[in-house]
Formats: C-alpha cells, sequence, structure tokens
C-alpha cells in the first residue's frame, strides 16, 4: 500500500533542486530562460534564474570579444587574451559552483 503521507519540505527540495539546475555552467541559462519567459516557479527561482540569464550573458560576451580579439593580433598577444579568458571562464565556473553550494547547503 503507498504512503499517502504529504511530505511539507518535498516542495522546498524541489525549488532547491531547481534553483542549483539553473545555476550550473554554461548550459543553466536554458531552463533560467524557459522559467523567466514562462514567469513559472517561485520568486527566488525566477530571482536566480534571471541572476544565471545576467552572469551567462555577460561571460559570454567577454568570453567572445577576448576569443575574436586573439585572432586579431601577434602571438605575444594571442596567447595573453587566449590565458585571460581562461582565468574568465575558470572565474565563471567557479562562481556558479559556488554559488550551487550556497543554495544546496541552506536549511528549509
Amino acid at each position: 500500500m503507498k504512503n499517502s503521507h504529504h511530505d511539507p519540505f518535498q516542495e522546498r527540495k524541489l525549488e532547491k533542486l531547481q534553483q542549483i539546475t539553473r545555476l550550473i555552467p554554461v548550459v543553466g541559462w536554458i531552463p533560467a530562460l524557459w522559467t523567466v519567459y514562462y514567469h513559472q516557479g517561485s520568486r527566488q527561482v525566477v530571482s536566480i534564474s534571471r541572476f544565471s540569464l545576467r552572469l551567462t550573458v555577460i561571460w559570454a560576451i567577454a568570453y567572445s570579444l577576448l576569443w575574436l580579439s586573439s585572432l586579431q593580433t601577434s602571438e605575444t598577444l594571442t596567447l595573453r587574451l587566449l590565458y585571460l579568458n581562461g582565468l574568465l571562464t575558470s572565474g565563471y565556473i567557479l562562481v556558479c559552483l559556488g554559488l550551487m553550494f550556497r543554495v544546496w547547503q541552506r536549511k528549509n
């Protein structure tokens, strides 16, 4: 027989999972865009989705500009720009992982 007991914390667990998925580096913008566009989820999930979108767009623009600039310059400057691009991407991923950890750690 199935347990018909309703777990009041189940919705909080689902919301936490929704928040974490929106913060996944590089691909989290897809569910975040869906959430913002269709206004689905709690106020907190929508807020994190907007933040994730902003962070990803800023990273993508900076990444693209550095990469395109590296194609137009000398070898020495190209190496420096690509190194800076790597630092930028690493920073973006670390910020996303840090935020995911903070959401995961938060108590119900």
